[in-house]
């Protein structure tokens, strides 16, 4: 569930392999939000629901 979320908040923002390719540093700034945001959703619903 962790990482479907990741990959799937990554495409819909955009956060591509050119991208990594282009600027490192904000593809990991990106990937590293959608980490964080994956992680409050699932700690969301195991705590609350």
């Amino acid at each position: 569930m962790f990482h479907g979320l990741i990959d799937e908040m990554a495409q819909k923002q955009g956060v591509t392999e050119q991208l990594k390719a282009e600027n490192q540093m904000e593809w990991v700034q990106q990937m590293n939000a959608c980490k964080a945001q994956a992680e409050e959703i699932v700690k969301f619903e195991l705590i609350y629901d």
